[in-house]
């Protein structure tokens, strides 16, 4: 049975712009929508008619009427709602884990991102096994046509991209676009590599050469897979995050892979994901690696 792609919302203007970015995904990839919203009770004294029934029923309504308008632009998406009661972070990583992907929105640009990328988001994306894609408010449809691109990030070795790779060739062929993979390089310390990572420059010509061919090493067998996507190789010297946001502009979805990391602090996304979730002006999809 396909998966759902599931939206989390909260009633706010971006989750309802994920909302409508999921619903058009669904619509593409030909799967049921789920749309949750995480709720849990909030005592206030001063009005005396918001008892936890009272407050369920606003949740309710407000997740009917956002879903009111997906079904109307969409009549034949096959569309469900869940109400789930508890911690925010908990239900949407659980969720994620039953669905292609989880979609939630994302507020402006800037030092501080609001609820995706404060301690409920963080948790989220660093928890699941699944895709999460944040949407701003504001995104339209039309982001998605006029010949703009998925971009990719593609860093490591080709079994270190595979997962973030497949999603992005799944996304383009499913939109009928193409995909600019993109690898950044820099220049390390010498001693930075073996006799035997030295050969292999030397084999490949250099440093530039050495990019190039693992990118095209990396991306071979999905061109074999999508046959009918166009790709773009794109090699250039510069950190990850600044090369990826350097071509935003052009992007329709950017496509970055992540390593959660453990601190005393709670969890931390990889540097390249934080930073094009911050800046990147159109939708961003951060892909666990396996």
């Amino acid at each position: 049975m396909t998966r759902p792609i599931t939206a989390g919302v909260d009633g706010t203007e971006e989750s309802l712009a994920a909302l409508d970015w999921a619903a058009r995904e669904a619509v593409r990839r030909g799967c049921a929508l789920r749309v949750v919203q995480a709720w849990r009770f909030q005592p206030y004294e001063a009005i005396e008619a918001a008892d936890q029934d009272t407050q369920a029923g606003w949740v309710r309504d407000g997740l009917d009427e956002a879903v009111r308008g997906v079904t109307a632009r969409h009549p034949h998406l096959d569309v469900v709602t869940e109400i789930v009661p508890g911690d925010a972070a908990e239900a949407l990583v659980a969720a994620a884990e039953e669905a292609q992907m989880l979609v939630l929105g994302s507020r402006g640009h800037g030092p501080v991102v609001g609820f995706l990328l404060g301690s409920v988001g963080q948790q989220v994306i660093a928890g699941t096994t699944r895709p999460v894609v944040l949407v701003r408010a504001g995104d339209q449809p039309t982001g998605e046509a006029g010949g703009r691109e998925i971009v990719v990030g593609q860093q490591g070795e080709p079994e270190d991209s595979a997962e973030t790779l497949r999603f992005a060739f799944e996304t383009a062929a499913a939109r009928g676009a193409g995909l600019r993979a993109v690898r950044a390089w820099s220049l390390p310390p010498v001693f930075a590599y073996s006799p035997g990572s030295m050969a292999l420059l030397d084999e490949a010509g250099g440093l530039e050469p050495f990019e190039r061919k693992a990118l095209t090493a990396a991306l071979q067998p999905w061109r074999e897979r999508f046959p009918d996507v166009p790709v773009v190789e794109h090699v250039e010297i510069g950190s990850a995050g600044q090369v990826l946001l350097s071509v935003a502009a052009r992007a329709q979805l950017m496509v970055v892979g992540r390593r959660a990391r453990r601190t005393a602090v709670g969890a931390r996304i990889g540097s390249v994901a934080h930073g094009v979730l911050h800046h990147a002006p159109c939708p961003v999809a951060v892909v666990p690696h396996t």
